[in-house]
């Protein structure tokens, strides 16, 4: 399976919410189309139909991109 970048999930995130908050505040043509648009691709991106699963996948990929070490060249953890 492959796994999302993190940044670019990141950033969908970022503007959905920023999108929800937006339409939630003045609802706009404009910005229910881009929120379509960003909740589909989240939606792809992570594998699911439902914008509310992507949204949880997302946060639970997340933490678990952060706690990754960087490791060498053979792909064992570098020496501490």
């Amino acid at each position: 399976m492959l796994v999302p970048d993190p940044k670019a999930v990141r950033g969908l995130l970022t503007r959905y919410a920023s999108l929800r908050i937006a339409q939630s505040e003045r609802d706009r043509p404009a910005t229910a189309r881009e929120l379509d648009d960003v909740s589909y691709t989240l939606c792809v991106m992570m594998g699911t139909t439902d914008v509310g699963e992507a949204v949880a996948r997302a946060d639970a990929l997340l933490p678990a991109a952060g706690r990754t070490e960087p490791e060498g060249e053979s792909g064992l953890p570098l020496a501490g």
